[in-house]
């Protein structure tokens, strides 16, 4: 697991020897110093002979996204047309604030970027009326789709502790009127969808394909992220079986979407 790294100087060429070492992010600090965090694979002591001094302070770090995306702070991100910043920054047209929390989804994990962008391209072609967002965590998906247009949410999570979280931060964008929030997985509600999204892994999107489908409407979309690129056709293969049309399949750093569109 990947440490964190606080060092008292800041000159240029620590940073620089820091990064050649591989750090996975560096900053400065307030007072001056400067924080890296460094894969498991480089120890503390190599750490420190590389930076000619006798040690060096080390504390655990903190990873986003289930542990998949290590960075220092909470920072921006542009995803399409949407920006996604932490929860201090100003609001505005197009921006969705995100408290800093363990929920998934920062907006920086490939799976949500491309959930994002494949829910951001089916806006172009219509603009439903309700998305259902399977799986919310921290609910990015579901309140990306209200700030790009779309009147209203339904998202579904397990845990309690992500909607929460996802509760917080849709009062933080005065979306909270718009999005409704339930615990459970696609059976605890009835009816379909005009656009449902679910990032997930690939199991339990195949476990749940029968009712994930269900839950698409006439001719609706469904977008599933969380996909190992290496079993993209597998999960296509189940949700063809079940009657849904293949749209597209991005990939990113073997992580692959998959784009379908109800047949009836």
């Amino acid at each position: 697991m990947p440490y964190r790294v606080d060092l008292p100087g800041g000159a240029d060429p620590t940073l620089d020897r820091l990064i050649e070492l591989g750090a996975l992010d560096v900053e400065r600090s307030p007072g001056g110093g400067i924080a890296a965090l460094m894969p498991d694979d480089v120890a503390p002591e190599q750490v420190a002979r590389a930076l000619g001094v006798d040690d060096v302070a080390i504390s655990p770090a903190v990873g986003r996204d289930a542990g998949s995306v290590w960075i220092l702070s909470p920072r921006s991100t542009r995803i399409g047309r949407l920006r996604i910043v932490p929860a201090h920054a100003d609001a505005g047209p197009g921006i969705l604030r995100l408290t800093d929390s363990a929920a998934f989804g920062t907006g920086l994990h490939a799976t949500t970027a491309m959930c994002i962008e494949a829910i951001e391209e089916a806006l172009q072609l219509s603009t439903p009326c309700a998305l259902l967002d399977v799986g919310t965590g921290s609910g990015v998906l579901a309140l990306a789709a209200l700030v790009m247009g779309v009147p209203r949410a339904l998202g579904l999570d397990l845990d309690a502790e992500a909607l929460r979280v996802a509760a917080v931060n849709a009062r933080l964008n005065a979306l909270d009127e718009r999005l409704q929030l339930v615990g459970g997985g696609p059976e605890v509600v009835t009816g379909a969808w005009p656009l449902v999204a679910a990032n997930l892994l690939a199991a339990p999107l195949v476990e749940l394909a029968p009712v994930l489908v269900q839950r698409v409407g006439h001719h609706g979309h469904l977008v599933l992220s969380g996909i190992p690129s290496s079993l993209e056709r597998d999960v296509d293969a189940v949700y063809r079986r079940l009657g849904m049309q293949h749209v597209g399949a991005p990939s990113r750093g073997g992580w692959s979407a998959l784009v379908l569109r109800a047949s009836w």
